[in-house]
């Protein structure tokens, strides 16, 4: 049985590090053109070109692949501002960066955070670290939604879990490639800015 270490003469022996990440990668590509979990680690060997036997030596159990790709998309919109971007006292403001950021981050790299937090295959396995950090963004927008529209803590996350989908799926139309980025960003802005003007309160 061939494996990693049975190289071909000549090829180039990767570190650990790139060789994880061609593995998310690969991860990455087929989650959302599988569209839940757990993956075919057939598939996914191939796709990523190495052995079945690496893969479960970089993630024993396929929730460590899921967390692993579920850290590299918090950590790509965090450093695009999605925190700065949800602390914002003004709610259509706030509301309508952290919808910019997340369609473009939908638009790049599919919903794999949408899916890897909604599969049933991840109940209970969620990474705290990961939790906590979508916990805390949801908080602050809700209280900033329960301040600004009146709502109660309940309908405050019905609100803006409902408001979520349009950036998402707006980013999974031009990841699909049935929209343009420039239209899926426009279509993200004024339904997100339609929406919240729907539910702010007549003014007394």
């Amino acid at each position: 049985m061939r494996t990693e270490t049975a190289q071909k003469p000549g090829r180039a022996r990767l570190s650990p590090e790139v060789r994880r990440g061609q593995i998310l990668d690969a991860a990455q590509v087929l989650l959302v053109a599988h569209g839940g979990l757990p993956l075919p680690l057939e598939d996914l060997a191939r796709a990523a070109q190495v052995s079945k036997a690496l893969i479960y030596a970089y993630f024993p159990h396929q929730h460590d692949l899921a967390n692993a790709l579920l850290a590299r998309r918090f950590a790509a919109l965090l450093a695009a501002g999605l925190e700065d971007a949800a602390a914002r006292t003004d709610l259509f403001e706030a509301a309508q960066a952290c919808a910019a950021l997340y369609f473009e981050e939908v638009a790049q790299a599919g919903p794999v955070a949408h899916i890897v937090l909604r599969d049933p295959f991840m109940a209970g396995q969620i990474d705290p670290t990961l939790a906590a950090i979508r916990d805390r963004l949801a908080r602050r927008l809700a209280r900033t939604a329960r301040r600004m529209l009146r709502l109660s803590p309940q309908e405050a996350v019905a609100a803006l879990s409902l408001m979520t989908t349009i950036p998402e799926e707006a980013g999974r139309m031009v990841h699909a490639g049935d929209l343009t980025q420039e239209r899926g960003r426009e279509l993200t802005t004024r339904l997100i800015g339609s929406s919240l003007r729907a539910l702010t309160p007549d003014a007394a």
